[in-house]
């Protein structure tokens, strides 16, 4: 029985996999899919998976993908991505940074140099891959005594990821704690594809949920470099729900600089938190079924907050209108898209129609979940719904937050 033919690419593109294979600190998996891959669950398969465990491993891999001109995509956690089940994800290479040793360097360790994680305790400074899981990362940050990632315990992902959204929880972003990025480029008039090197946070342009790499194809994000602070006591405590949880008093919020506690103590109950609200990843736990918080808090000018008050008064109360969250970003306000939503009348475990296989979370209406077997199609009709919804009631249109790939 003979084979089905193959064309010039589909050959090109397994001697290129097959090269990679070879490659030390680079391993090719097939036929494992998106659905593997993302903490929502779905997505079709790729044509391979590449897992890379080293940097230098990441600048082989990129020069060649790119030099190949074949399609690919990077994956770290995979908690920002929603992946169609199309032909065009079954063309795709997923590079996905990731790691295989213990992520702390061993001092007994001839190869400790190569360990994906490097601390300095005493001055503060932590140098990580960024195929890293995120929450390692801070678990072993706050043993080993280090204050600034406490507040960003339990957030599903990898250590690549969190400075292309600087992602942010509790009151703290992690561009606070952000001293250095080691980029690997994809190839401009500028850098050759696969060339590294070291920028600092200004380069990156950071904002609420953004740096200029988001959304491009511009660099893979090889590793980061964080300023934290020894002597184990945490970030200011900024949020409300957390400090009260931890009993700041008034008084002490109003202090300079904020209050503080030991950053054992805020880890764990942030993390208390995030379970409360489904946002710690259990597989056995569909509420966790997600991207985490799928849309961004909308960004507004401050002349239309009045307009929107009002849009509340009338869908609820005045008390409620009057009660809304609105925080000052500069010259414009911040909203709480969560809040816009439950008020819009789409609670907690909302679906398009009762059989529905995505849903809000059961425990906080800014995930969308995949409530199992779920595809990508249900949770772009669920997204489209809650945005329609809101945009109709409250006059605000909701952006989401992951990646769409494939659509």
């Amino acid at each position: 029985m003979s084979s089905l033919p193959t064309s010039p690419q589909q050959d090109s593109t397994d001697d290129l996999l097959e090269r990679l294979d070879a490659t030390v600190g680079v391993s090719v998996v097939r036929g494992k899919s998106f659905a593997d891959l993302t903490t929502l669950r779905i997505g079709g398969t790729p044509r391979a998976v590449v897992e890379v465990t080293t940097p230098g491993a990441v600048a082989t891999v990129v020069k060649a993908v790119v030099d190949a001109q074949v399609p690919w995509i990077v994956v770290g956690g995979g908690s920002n991505l929603v992946v169609a089940e199309s032909p065009s994800v079954e063309e795709l290479i997923a590079v996905h940074l990731m790691v295989r040793r213990p992520i702390l360097d061993d001092p007994d360790d001839d190869e400790s140099q190569l360990a994906p994680v490097m601390m300095d305790v005493h001055e503060g400074t932590v140098s990580c891959f960024g195929g890293v899981e995120w929450d390692a990362l801070v678990a072993a940050t706050v043993t080993s005594g280090l204050g600034g990632l406490e507040c960003l315990s339990g957030i599903p992902g990898s250590v690549g990821a969190t400075p292309v959204q600087n992602v942010g929880a509790y009151g703290v972003e992690v561009s606070s704690v952000l001293q250095r990025v080691l980029l690997t480029y994809c190839g401009d008039d500028e850098h050759e594809p696969g060339a590294q090197e070291w920028i600092t946070p200004d380069a990156l342009d950071l904002a609420y949920r953004y740096s200029n790499i988001k959304f491009t194809r511009r660099a893979v994000v090889t590793a980061v470099e964080f300023q934290l602070t020894p002597g184990g006591v945490s970030a200011p405590l900024r949020y409300g729900e957390l400090a009260r949880r931890l009993g700041v008093t008034p008084e002490e919020s109003a202090q300079e600089g904020g209050a503080r506690r030991p950053a054992a103590a805020v880890r764990e109950a942030v993390l208390q938190l995030r379970h409360g609200k489904g946002m710690v990843l259990d597989e056995n736990d569909h509420d966790t079924w997600s991207a985490g918080s799928f849309f961004t808090n909308p960004i507004i000018d401050a002349d239309a907050l009045p307009l929107i008050r009002e849009a509340v008064r009338q869908r609820c109360d005045d008390d409620v209108a009057e009660s809304m969250p609105a925080f000052p970003v500069g010259d414009r306000v911040k909203l709480s898209a969560a809040w816009l939503i439950d008020k819009s009348g789409l609670t907690k475990g909302w679906k398009v129609h009762a059989h529905a296989p995505a849903s809000l979370s059961t425990k906080h209406t800014l995930a969308l979940t995949n409530r199992g077997g779920a595809s990508s199609a249900d949770i772009v009709e669920l997204a489209h719904a809650v945005q329609d919804h809101v945009r109709g009631v409250f006059g605000v249109s909701l952006e989401p937050e992951p990646v769409w790939v494939g659509f």
